[in-house]
């Protein structure tokens, strides 16, 4: 069946797309946090609402719901900044470098704990864990300067997150009137069914992955701090993002700090380090599908690929976006799914 191309593109939506295409190339170098504030703007929306039944005042629901949920985010992130710079810092200045490190002494450890048969390649191993430290450091340091000199421009995009988060989570309603004038009516139905979808996806990563990954790290900062490690809130909150990659999980935090209590010969606390791993991994066994049970289930490698993908493609920020794109993605298609088997069954 043939369609007219010109009934359906008239001068006023030609002129519309037109705009629409321009504004989305102006707003490109913003874009990311325009997007992403309009996912944090969802949380945001459905805390304001509880609190406006007590206090009755949209923009001071709003602001509260900013502070509980946009403002906490930030901070930890420029936490993590300023702990990584102290902690670097601290390192180069007491040792020197990775280089300086202690090869003998390496060397002996590994070659104490390997069979017999296995002896020649304490050597190699060493090399290989210095030369991998040395490379992760220096790459920590290069994004680092890097993030220093963008200070400015990083400023001006969390300002515009903010007051973009804060006034999406405000008038957001209003832009549905916008967006269904382009909808023909026939097709309302299915809109609805895909933006309820979207909502009920975007809350089971938010609740099912965010949030226990924030129980988690509350947890292991409490571990970390009883089995006297230092910096156990930077530990705490890097356990915490780790929790929320599936599969790999956190067990690269217990690793690295198994392996420095190894190379110290702290031997005791290399087995506790791992027996908070496996509790931490049993709680969230229970955490997260208590949390997440009443919202729709997210295939593990949809998040898997967001959070690996998103920030090779969309830099720091597509660590939230890559994992939020890829589960609208699945709702729209599993909705358009939904809607032709429903549609089978009707025929």
């Amino acid at each position: 069946m043939s369609i007219n191309i010109q009934d359906k593109l008239s001068i006023p939506i030609l002129i519309i797309i037109f705009f629409i295409i321009v504004s989305i190339f102006i707003l490109t170098p913003i874009l990311n946090m325009v997007v992403l504030s309009i996912i944090l703007a969802l949380p945001v929306k459905h805390l304001a609402k509880k609190i406006e039944r007590k206090v009755n005042s949209p923009t001071f629901s709003n602001i509260v719901g900013m502070f509980l949920i946009v403002i906490p985010v930030l901070l930890v992130l420029f936490f993590l900044l300023y702990q990584t710079v102290d902690i670097i810092s601290s390192f180069l200045i007491n040792t020197g470098g990775i280089s300086s490190f202690n090869l003998n002494s390496l060397n002996n450890i590994i070659f104490s704990h390997l069979p017999s048969q296995y002896n020649g390649l304490s050597q190699t191993i060493s090399n290989i864990i210095l030369n991998s430290s040395n490379t992760l450091l220096k790459g920590v340091l290069n994004y680092i300067v890097s993030f220093l000199k963008n200070i400015p421009d990083i400023s001006v995009q969390i300002l515009i997150l903010i007051f973009s988060t804060f006034y999406f989570a405000r008038d957001g309603d209003r832009c549905w009137d916008y967006i269904f004038v382009f909808i023909p009516e026939d097709k309302h139905g299915f809109f609805d069914h895909m933006f309820n979808q979207i909502k009920e996806v975007l809350k089971s990563i938010f609740y099912g992955h965010f949030l226990t990954s924030v129980i988690i790290g509350i947890i292991a900062f409490i571990g970390y701090g009883l089995l006297g490690y230092p910096y156990p809130i930077f530990l705490g909150i890097l356990t915490g993002l780790f929790q929320l990659i599936p599969v790999i999980g956190p067990w690269p935090i217990y690793w690295t700090l198994a392996i420095c209590d190894l190379y110290n010969g702290n031997y005791p606390r290399v087995v506790l380090v791992f027996m908070v791993g496996a509790v931490l991994s049993l709680s969230d066994m229970y955490i997260r599908p208590a949390i997440a049970g009443k919202y729709a289930e997210i295939h593990p490698l949809i998040l898997l690929l967001g959070f690996v993908a998103g920030p090779l493609v969309l830099g720091i920020v597509g660590f939230i976006l890559g994992p939020l794109i890829l589960g609208v993605a699945f709702a729209v298609i599993k909705t358009y799914k939904e809607e032709k088997e429903s549609n089978l069954i009707t025929d």
